[in-house]
């Protein structure tokens, strides 16, 4: 059966840029703009022209640079609005004038305070203006989906009859859900005789988080044509996002059979990151499609059903949308089959009694921070793989410091078996640490250099604590790591004792 395709209709620039705060130059509108054109977007909505000269500028600027998409401007039923959009569309490769008019009776009574005969002659006024400008028409009757149907079905004929080739249905206050959409789109194909001459398009908002449902219900019903937006930005909640409609389609083709778009998906992730660039709106992590965590895993139970088949908890390619490879995130929920993969991945592998051990000490640095790193794991393993046999072993430190108190620490030290406790005090809490060891080990340490690095990034990023102390003619580099640098730095310390007495 011959594949039928969805107009993937992009108002990122429109739309979009009407979420408060995303407002964007002609010049940021014109990189996106490539960027979409890139995606294989088949209508770029690039503005409002009448709106500001610099709007009128940014759509001008697309439609003289952007050669295989269309380019769109928006204009109200008004002539000045029409007459600047076919101005600022002049160079277009292919342009489309789109025209919108309030239909529904709120908007009549108190926006316009017009009666439906006259929004009915205007709507056609309008349209005809359009089509002696441009070819390619397409009219929205704003907030249809609260629109008395009747009135809906006359004003869309008239629309129709007087040159419009695409009728957008929109949902513009996101009012409406799955079931009253696709009955509504069924109703506009079974009431207005001249349907058969346009292409009925869908634009839906998401106050109450259905825009990416409703868009494709109205799909099911037949529509062929959606309006969407990068990330789903927009006014108010935002608008349909684009990937989650776009994958929708590709991912579920036992449901839209014989339905494809244009779009090249393994541009999604990139466009989706210069949109949330130049906008500055940051991509949720829980984001369909787009967001960090769209391909992560953290659950050990998840980690071991992906690592043995993707396809187990992932019902898409990451590679599909533009991403690498799916993210197994090791954090307190993660299992052994996890932590065993990334070691080995780093280049770790240890005996099963080794990584029991690493595991044990995995989960207690993942108790204290929410995502453990490659850096952290690496740490946690060179300890584990450096001499076993240790004479002293730290247990517990306690430290009292502050800016008007002499620093004194407790340090408990596991020696032959028993628990070995000393207090010192020092010039700071690392040196009342190592003074307090120097009690317990009567080893005379020179401490000759310290230094400490962020092993990740973050608050709970673990400290990596780095000394090389001297005791008579010998000399030892010591390495500890921990969320606690205190703890970290008496690491390293002992570590190195140790290694001058064995």
């Amino acid at each position: 059966m011959k594949k039928e395709k969805i107009i993937v209709f992009d108002t990122t620039l429109r739309d979009g840029e009407q979420a408060p705060g995303a407002a964007l130059t002609s010049e940021q509108k014109l990189e996106i703009a490539f960027q979409l054109e890139k995606l294989g977007v088949d209508v770029i909505e690039a503005g409002f022209p009448i709106s500001s000269p610099d709007d009128f500028k940014a759509v001008s600027l697309v439609a003289q640079n952007i050669r295989k998409s269309a380019i769109c401007g928006l204009a109200r039923c008004l002539a000045p609005d029409i007459e600047a959009v076919a101005k600022a569309l002049k160079k277009a490769a292919s342009g489309r004038i789109h025209i919108f008019l309030a239909t529904s009776k709120i908007h009549l009574k108190y926006k316009f305070k017009k009666a439906e005969g006259e929004i009915l002659a205007l709507a056609k006024k309008a349209t005809k203006m359009a089509r002696n400008l441009c070819d390619d028409v397409e009219f929205s009757p704003e907030d249809a989906t609260r629109t008395q149907r009747d009135f809906l079905f006359r004003v869309v004929e008239a629309a129709i009859d007087q040159g419009a080739r695409t009728i957008n249905i929109p949902d513009t206050v996101g009012y409406s859900y799955p079931q009253e959409i696709y009955s509504l789109i069924s109703d506009i194909f079974n009431n207005v005789p001249n349907i058969n001459k346009a292409v009925i398009a869908i634009h839906c908002h998401d106050d109450l988080g259905l825009a990416a449902a409703n868009s494709l219900s109205a799909i099911l019903a037949g529509a062929r044509q959606i309006h969407c937006t990068v990330n789903g930005i927009g006014e108010r909640a935002g608008n349909a996002s684009l990937e989650e409609v776009v994958m929708a389609i590709k991912t579920r083709k036992d449901a839209f059979k014989n339905l494809i778009t244009g779009i090249n998906t393994k541009e999604i992730y990139r466009t989706s990151k210069l949109v949330s660039n130049l906008t500055g709106f940051v991509v949720p992590p829980n984001k369909a499609i787009v967001g960090k965590n769209a391909f992560s895993h953290e659950s050990g139970i998840h980690q071991d059903a992906v690592l043995k088949k993707r396809d187990t908890y992932e019902i898409m390619d990451p590679k599909d949308v533009g991403i690498g490879k799916s993210s197994i995130i090791l954090g307190k929920h993660s299992g052994r089959h996890a932590l065993m993969r990334r070691l080995k991945d780093l280049g770790f592998i240890l005996p099963p009694e080794r990584l029991d051990d690493i595991f044990k000490r995995f989960k207690e640095l993942a108790d204290k921070k929410k995502e453990v790193f490659d850096d952290d794991l690496i740490a946690l393993a060179e300890e584990e793989t450096r001499e076993k046999k240790k004479v002293y072993e730290l247990v517990s430190i306690k430290v009292v410091t502050g800016t008007d108190i002499i620093p004194e620490a407790t340090v408990t030290i596991k020696y032959k078996k028993k628990d070995c406790q000393a207090t010192s005090c020092g010039d700071g809490p690392v040196d009342a640490c190592y003074k307090a060891i120097d009690k317990i080990t009567k080893v005379k340490a020179k401490l000759l250099t310290y230094k400490i690095d962020a092993l990740t990034i973050g608050k709970d990023a673990q400290g990596s604590v780095r000394v090389e102390v001297k005791v008579k003619n010998k000399t030892a580099i010591g390495r500890g790591a921990s969320t606690d640098i205190l703890e970290a730095s008496t690491k390293a310390y002992l570590d190195a004792i140790n290694k001058i007495v064995l």
